[in-house]
């Protein structure tokens, strides 16, 4: 009976090792897919529709920090799923007078959010 108790302990045990070392291969390979994921999810960046060609010193848009070849993801409602033409920006520009817009660009590859207030300056039009 005793030699058969141990040699049932040990099969019991070996059964365990390879069951804790397939469940430590598993997660770590989960933990690989995971990291792979939220990677690409950060490379995905979303599609502009405009782009920012100048941007005048001293102006509403220069204050606010856009820069010039920054490329424009969302400029208040307007993004690329509803961007028709550029009269879709002025109009969201002028309802908005002296009211901050939230817009996000992508400037070196990354997501970068820029808290716009159209309203009058000393220059042309509400942004600059």
């Amino acid at each position: 009976l005793q030699n058969d108790h141990k040699a049932l302990m040990k099969q019991v045990e070996e059964a365990l090792h390879k069951l804790h070392a397939r469940e430590k291969e598993k997660h770590a390979k989960d933990e690989a897919e995971a990291l792979a994921e939220a990677m690409s999810q950060n490379q995905s960046l979303p599609q502009a529709f405009a782009k920012v060609n100048s941007v005048t010193p001293g102006s509403p848009a220069s204050v606010s920090g856009l820069q010039v070849d920054d490329e424009i993801v969302e400029f208040g409602s307007v993004n690329v799923n509803n961007f028709q033409n550029l009269q879709n920006i002025a109009t969201v520009v002028q309802h908005s007078e002296g009211r901050p817009l939230s817009v996000t660009v992508i400037r070196g590859g990354r997501r970068v959010h820029v808290g716009l207030t159209p309203k009058r300056w000393a220059g042309k039009g509400l942004l600059g």
